[in-house]
């Protein structure tokens, strides 16, 4: 299980690019920030969440899926007052590495949810199904995306979509968890 202690650790999105990002990784970060858009129905979706959830995202700026997918976190965080994004540095802790490894090894983008009161609730990443199926449809080239993202890229679509399904599922496990709804008298 993931330490919510790494949540408080970590670095909002502007603060994580400033202090581990150089200028070339902070400029394909907004690259992508500027051609991804939630659609009116996201962003109504996530702006009617309820509940806070914490979440902790295991990046590398250097990382062509964290720039693929760091901006959409971004993007989903201003939709809602609920949503805190916290980033820490995928090299910045020996053990968070082998606590978030996947597949024998420390991939990111990843993130942790946990609710207000820092219960762990679930963790996500390093890539969505749309990418992975994209990646076993071309099998070739390098392991790590480019961070290339264009404004009409049917992929980046569904990769958006999907991380959005992901808060989504974390927000109704809050919204209609007994305890929470106790606490809220709700």
């Amino acid at each position: 299980m993931i330490p919510a202690s790494y949540f408080h650790q970590g670095l909002p999105y502007d603060d994580f690019l400033a202090q581990h990002g150089s200028d070339l990784d902070r400029r394909k970060w907004a690259a992508v920030y500027d051609v991804c858009e939630l659609s009116n129905a996201q962003t109504a979706l996530i702006g009617g969440f309820v509940r806070e959830m914490r979440v902790l995202c295991f990046a590398g700026a250097w990382c062509g899926d964290c720039v693929q997918q760091c901006p959409i976190l971004r993007r989903i965080e201003q939709a809602s007052e609920k949503i805190t994004v916290r980033y820490i540095d995928r090299d910045a802790s020996e053990e968070l590495k082998g606590i978030m490894s996947i597949c024998g090894a420390a991939r990111v983008p990843q993130v942790a949810f946990f609710s207000e009161e820092d219960f762990f609730v679930g963790h996500y990443g390093d890539r969505t199904l749309a990418r992975y199926r994209q990646m076993a449809d071309q099998l070739a080239g390098a392991a790590c995306g480019s961070g290339i993202v264009t404004a009409d890229d049917p992929v980046q679509a569904a990769v958006i979509q999907e991380w959005i399904n992901e808060f989504e599922r974390t927000q109704l496990m809050l919204r209609t968890s007994a305890r929470l709804r106790e606490k809220h008298g709700d």
